[in-house]
């Protein structure tokens, strides 16, 4: 959500949460709370995700406040007592938080982040922070493999009209710039999130003209530092050679043609002769855009074909990460008062206590393996993942900008092995819980099934 100055989301919740929280109330349950925010499980070909979102996450625990008419409105639905109202209006978040940097490479069951705090207001963030990391890691972990795919060759979120939403629009274009993109058509998120934004013209532009060459023309005149020329609207073959005539007439007069755009038909066969006619009209230079229903899987399966394509402009499918919607994301109490708590749900079971990740390397600097172990442990030659973000409320220093957690995520993800990146079926990269928390857990697990399960 991109909040404005004053703009408060304490009621984008579940109901739960708050009669959770008023339950926790009249039993008088202050004590420190730890909740773990994990992945349960890969949806089909991934083989890894990327962090994304918690500067979200944490805006939303720095400003977290029940404004007068938030407690009017509870005060209205006659479920919650006055005592607990009243309560919620003095409600802060003054606990921490543990989190992987933005842009980290992470794995199924490694927490995202943990949060601490008295349980009221660990409890009451669930549901927010489930929504705002869920989404972001979904997208960047797309956009992430469609930047396997392109093989280096620049990509362009162009998903806004389809996005499920204004704010999901917003989102994918941050994340999908986070995870190696280099802009977006998005103009809002240009601006609010200072990335670059692209964008050329739509099949109407040239049909409102008496003929295709003339709209190119005119588009020519009007920005003849940046003309990218849509060829498909008639015939692609036939527009690319009106294009090239264009360019020729913009260099005669000391301009370039940037660029064509294909937006429909046989994009490999189709650029590769569109390749030929600009090369051979000496307009080498000129690059070649292509847009319409890529994510990863085409643009793999167009430049195996031979796709002459310099870059592509990603839309609905990763907008909506159309192969894979969700994530199995959770946000679980893994100790309170001290004491370590699991559950025992079928397929579910959770691993307690406050955690580190431990990252190991080989001799190439390649990412060889994780470990997940208790927070206080140290292994020898490992990279400890999990960061102090935020202690009493308040952020221990200011976050990374945009521009670093992409840069931090390019580096890491330059150190994944590329089996684990493949698109179809990749190999499970290898986690492994240190015998600490081996240990640890099923120590408490003994303590749980007898006290629960005698």
């Amino acid at each position: 959500m991109v909040q404005a100055p004053g703009e408060q989301y304490a009621l984008l919740t579940d109901l739960y949460e708050l009669t959770m929280a008023a339950s926790y109330f009249e039993e008088g349950m202050h004590e420190e709370a730890t909740f773990s925010l994990f992945i349960r499980k890969y949806p089909p070909n991934r083989g890894f995700f990327v962090a994304a979102g918690l500067a979200e996450a944490l805006h939303y625990l720095a400003t977290l406040r029940f404004s007068d008419d938030d407690v009017a409105y509870l005060e209205s639905t006659r479920l919650f007592q006055k005592a607990f109202l009243d309560y919620l209006k003095t409600v802060r978040f003054t606990g921490e938080v543990w989190a992987l940097p933005e842009g980290s490479l992470f794995f199924k069951d490694e927490p995202i982040l943990e949060v601490s705090g008295p349980i009221i207001e660990a409890q009451l963030a669930e549901t927010f922070i489930i929504n705002a990391v869920n989404l972001q890691t979904l997208i960047a972990t797309k956009a992430a493999r469609a930047t396997v795919a392109a093989q280096g060759r620049r990509l362009v979120d162009f998903s806004l009209r389809r996005t499920q939403g204004i704010d999901a629009g917003l989102k994918v274009a941050r994340a999908s710039y986070l995870a190696g993109f280099v802009g977006t058509s998005n103009v809002l998120a240009g601006k609010l999130y200072d990335l670059p934004i692209f964008g050329t013209m739509a099949h109407s532009y040239i049909t409102s003209f008496p003929s295709e060459i003339e709209a190119f023309r005119a588009f020519a005149r009007a920005f003849p530092q940046n003309t990218v020329l849509l060829i498909d609207t008639y015939d692609t073959i036939a527009g690319a050679k009106k294009a090239i005539q264009v360019g020729q007439e913009m260099a005669a007069r000391g301009h370039k043609l940037r660029g064509v755009r294909l937006d429909s038909g046989d994009m490999a066969a189709l650029s590769i002769d569109v390749r030929r006619l600009l090369d051979e009209a000496g307009l080498e230079y000129v690059t070649i855009f292509a847009s319409g229903g890529f994510d990863e899987a085409k643009i793999a399966h167009t430049l195996a074909a031979g796709g002459k394509i310099d870059a592509f402009g990603v839309g609905t499918k990763m907008g909506v990460s159309a192969d894979a919607p969700y994530f199995d994301c959770a946000y679980k109490l893994v100790r309170y008062g001290g004491r370590p708590v699991m559950k025992l749900s079928t397929g579910k079971v959770t691993y307690v206590d406050k955690k580190q990740i431990f990252r190991q390397y080989d001799d190439q600097g390649l990412m060889a393996g994780d470990s997940i172990g208790r927070r206080e442990e140290t292994i020898p030659d490992a990279r400890p993942l999990l960061q102090p973000v935020m202690a009493q409320g308040r952020l221990l220093s200011p976050l990374p900008s945009l521009k670093a957690s992409r840069e931090y995520f390019l580096q890491e993800f330059a150190k994944l092995p590329m089996e684990y990146k493949s698109l179809e079926n990749p190999p499970a990269y290898p986690v492994q819980i240190t015998p600490a928390l081996r240990q640890w857990q099923a120590e408490v697990e003994a303590r749980v099934r007898r006290q629960e399960l005698a």
